[in-house]
C-alpha cells in the first residue's frame, strides 16, 4: 500500500514514510492510494477477538510494509493495562433503547485521543527505522485540549524523539491545561499561544511549510513530524474502534449481520468522524454519520450548504476541544468525495487560505449529504443534555458527548430514524467537572470551587471513580511556563532545539 497527497503534487510513499513525514511536502494530507474492503466474512471473523487482535486485523492492510509481528508489537504496547483501565479498551455501553455509547476515554489521559496517541509513538519510531532515517524526530502538536496531553504522555521519554505542544492560552479547561503544564519527561516542551486553536494550528502548519527553517533543522539532524490527526499514523488507529463497535453489536445480538447503524461523533477537526467514514467506505454497514458541533458550527453549515466559511466569530464554549473553525481533515474527505480530484481539492484549500471560504459543486454536496447529517448544540443545550441523560439513565456525560447526545435527539425527532446508533463518547466527565457539576447540581454548587475540588464533588455525589490520570493534578509542580504570540512559534521551536 502506497500513500498519495490530497493535493497531487508529491510523490507516492510507503506507509512508514507517510507516518514519518506527517504532512505531505506539497502541504496536502497523505491518504491510501487505494481503498481497503472489509467483507461480511471479515466482520464475522473478528467476533470473539480481543480489541488488540481486531486492531492488528484492521491495521494490517493499511501498513503493508510492516510485518504482522511488528504491528502486533505496536498494538500490544499501546493497549491494555495499566495504560487502559478497561480490559475492553473501548467499552460499548447500552444507554437506552437503540442508543449505545462507545467509551473512548479509558486511557491514561481520560480522552479519546489516547486511542491513537498511545500507538502512534510506536508506529513512528518503527517507521523512522524502516526508512533508514537517523535524524532526531521533532513532533509538533497544536491542541485544542486533549491531543496535547495524550501526545505528551505517548511520546514522553521515547528515544530519538522530542515533542513540543502548543495550546491556546485561554482555550482549554483548567484540568486540560494543568495536565500539560505539569508534564514530566526529558524530551517534552509545552507552550501557551496567545490566540485560539485555529491560530495555534495555523502556526504549526506554517512551521512545517517553511522550507528555510526545515533546512536549518536538517543541518542539525532534526526532522519534523506531527502527532495531530493530519498524520495518517494518528488517524488509522481510530478506524479500528468503529469496526470493533459494529462487531460488538453483532456479538451482543443488538443487530443482525449486515444491519445498518448510525454513528454520532462530536467533532471539530473532523478526524474522529472521518475515521468512521473510512470504516463505512471499507464496508461497515453505517447508514448515517451524524456530525455534532457546538456554537462554532462551521462543519454543520458546510454539510447543510456545501459552503465552508471560517469568516465568522469564534466562540469559547464548554466543549473546548471542538472550538475549531479550520477543520484540517475535511481535506481528506473532499479528496474521496471528488474521486481523488487533487486539482479541485487544491483549489478549495488555496481559496480557504487566501479568502477564508470555498464552496463545493453540487455533485460533491450531494455525495456529502448522502453520508452525513449535522446539527449543533449551544452551551445551554449541552448542559440540558447532561442533566436529562443523567435523570433518565443515571449516566454522566462529559460536555462533548453531551453535544452529540443533543444533536442525536434532534436527528431522531426530525427523521424518525430508529436504527441502532452508536455515539462516540470522547472524554471522561471529570475532564470538564465545572460544567458537568453545574448541569447536574446547579450553579450554586460550582461557585467558589476550583475544578479540582469539583472533581471530588462529582465523584462523591455520583459514586464515580476519578480517573487515575486526573488524580492529584493540582499538587503537581508546574514545569512549563513558556508563552508566545502566534508569530513567535517558529522562534520558540528554534530555541527549544538549540538553533537560536
Amino acid at each position: 500500500m502506497l500513500y498519495e497527497s490530497t493535493r497531487g503534487q508529491a510523490e507516492k510513499v510507503s506507509a512508514a514514510e507517510a507516518i514519518k513525514q506527517g504532512l505531505a511536502p506539497d502541504g496536502g494530507l497523505f491518504v491510501p492510494e487505494t481503498g481497503i474492503t472489509l467483507f461480511p466474512d471479515d466482520l464475522k471473523a473478528m467476533a470473539g477477538m480481543t480489541y488488540q487482535e481486531k486492531a492488528v486485523f484492521v491495521l494490517k492492510p493499511f501498513l503493508s510494509d510492516f510485518s504482522e509481528e511488528e504491528i502486533a508489537a505496536c498494538v500490544n504496547a499501546a493497549y491494555g493495562r495499566p495504560k487502559f483501565d478497561s480490559e475492553e479498551v473501548a467499552p460499548l455501553v447500552h444507554l437506552k433503547d437503540q442508543l449505545y455509547l462507545l467509551e473512548l476515554w479509558h486511557g491514561p489521559t481520560a480522552a479519546f485521543k489516547d486511542m491513537a496517541l498511545q500507538i502512534l509513538p510506536h508506529l513512528l519510531t518503527l517507521s523512522v527505522r524502516k526508512t533508514g532515517c537517523e535524524d532526531e524526530m521533532v513532533i509538533l502538536v497544536a491542541t485544542s485540549g486533549d491531543t496535547g496531553k495524550a501526545a505528551l504522555e505517548g511520546f514522553r521519554d521515547v528515544p530519538g524523539t522530542r515533542i513540543i505542544v502548543f495550546y491556546p492560552d485561554e482555550g482549554v479547561s483548567e484540568v486540560q491545561k494543568r495536565q500539560m503544564i505539569t508534564q514530566e519527561g526529558s524530551n517534552v516542551g509545552v507552550v501557551a499561544v496567545a490566540g485560539n486553536f485555529d491560530d495555534t494550528q495555523s502556526g504549526v502548519k506554517a512551521i512545517f511549510s517553511d522550507r528555510g527553517f526545515n533546512a536549518r533543522l536538517a543541518e542539525r539532524r532534526f526532522q519534523l513530524s506531527s502527532a495531530n490527526s493530519i498524520n495518517w499514523g494518528r488517524l488509522v488507529p481510530q478506524i479500528v474502534y468503529y469496526i470493533a463497535a459494529y462487531v460488538k453489536l453483532q456479538e451482543q445480538g443488538a443487530i443482525k449481520p449486515g444491519e445498518k447503524i448510525n454513528v454520532v461523533v462530536p467533532t471539530g477537526n473532523f478526524g474522529n468522524i472521518l475515521a468512521a467514514f473510512y470504516a463505512r467506505q471499507m464496508g461497515v454497514p453505517i447508514k448515517k454519520l451524524i456530525c455534532a458541533a457546538n456554537a462554532n458550527h462551521v462543519l454543520t453549515d458546510f454539510i447543510q450548504t456545501g459552503i465552508y466559511d471560517r469568516r465568522r466569530p469564534f466562540f469559547k464554549t464548554i466543549s473546548p476541544s471542538m472550538d475549531i473553525l479550520i477543520s484540517s481533515n475535511l481535506e481528506r474527505l473532499l479528496y474521496d468525495l471528488t474521486d481523488r480530484d487533487a486539482e479541485r481539492v487544491r483549489g478549495w484549500m488555496e481559496q480557504l487560505s487566501r479568502e477564508g471560504w470555498y464552496a463545493v459543486d453540487a455533485e460533491t454536496l450531494s455525495r456529502l449529504q448522502e453520508a452525513f447529517w449535522s446539527g449543533f448544540a449551544s452551551d445551554e443545550e449541552t448542559l440540558a443534555a447532561i442533566a436529562a441523560t443523567c435523570r433518565e439513565t443515571g449516566y454522566v456525560l462529559d460536555t462533548h458527548t453531551a453535544v452529540a447526545k443533543w444533536v442525536y435527539d434532534r436527528y431522531l425527532e426530525l427523521t424518525g430514524d430508529t436504527a441502532v446508533t452508536v455515539i462516540a463518547s470522547t472524554a471522561s466527565p471529570f475532564k470538564f467537572s465545572a460544567s458537568v457539576v453545574k448541569a447536574l447540581l446547579g450553579e450554586e454548587r460550582v461557585k467558589g470551587q476550583d475544578e479540582f475540588r469539583l472533581l471530588q464533588l462529582l465523584a462523591e455525589e455520583f459514586c464515580l471513580p476519578v480517573p487515575a490520570g486526573l488524580q492529584g493534578l493540582e499538587q503537581k509542580p508546574v514545569l512549563h511556563t513558556c508563552r508566545t504570540e502566534p508569530s513567535g512559534m517558529e522562534e520558540i521551536v528554534g530555541k527549544m532545539l538549540g538553533l537560536e
